[in-house]
């Protein structure tokens, strides 16, 4: 997938996708991925088995992540360029809506 078609699909990205992504920055399995998550949002965002891994063969099946390995039957993903590039793109509109909203406080 390139670019152009990859920010029509994921701009703006669920939760969810996003910190799979930002998580897949260091290679993990989808459990691992799971406590990541739940770890860096102090459980706010708890992922079910169902979630990750239809999210992980979404992600995979548009090469924003790749399967670097496998051991004991558990894939190893990590993210990708194009995967990396989308948080990025990502990231940079979720602080400009934080930016633009500081003055509500």
């Amino acid at each position: 997938m390139d670019l152009e078609k990859a920010k029509k699909r994921y701009i703006p990205m669920s939760e969810t996708m996003f910190y799979i992504l930002l998580s897949l920055q260091s290679p993990n399995h989808g459990y691992g991925i799971m406590q990541h998550v739940k770890e860096m949002t102090n459980g706010r965002i708890t992922l079910g088995a169902g979630t990750i891994y239809q999210s992980l063969g979404k992600l995979d099946g548009d090469r924003l992540i790749e399967a670097v390995k496998e051991e004991d039957r558990k894939k190893i993903y990590q993210i990708g360029e194009l995967g990396m590039e989308i948080l990025r793109i990502e990231a940079e509109r979720i602080a400009e809506l934080y930016n633009n909203s500081e003055g509500l406080r």
